[in-house]
């Protein structure tokens, strides 16, 4: 079950990683919000197409993350 549960691990943190770099970027960086990038931040801009599908997987994958992660602990005791 140890085993099992690490594999699957490791397969959601890769695949947590690849989401998150194929994700494009929402700001400037530090030079946009201080020359007025910030208010392009708090818009009611909805993200569309791939960019939604890359958020909801971002978000499903980090809660798998988080539940197998206490599971590998739980378990190796």
């Amino acid at each position: 079950m140890h085993t099992l549960l690490i594999t699957l691990l490791v397969i959601v943190s890769i695949a947590l990683i690849v989401v998150v770099v194929l994700q494009s970027s929402k700001t400037t960086g530090l030079s946009g919000a201080i020359s007025g990038g910030a208010e392009t931040l708090f818009g009611k801009q909805k993200a569309r197409g791939i960019d939604l599908v890359l958020y909801r997987l971002t978000v499903v994958l980090s809660i798998l993350f988080f539940v197998l992660t206490l599971a590998v602990s739980y378990f190796k005791l």
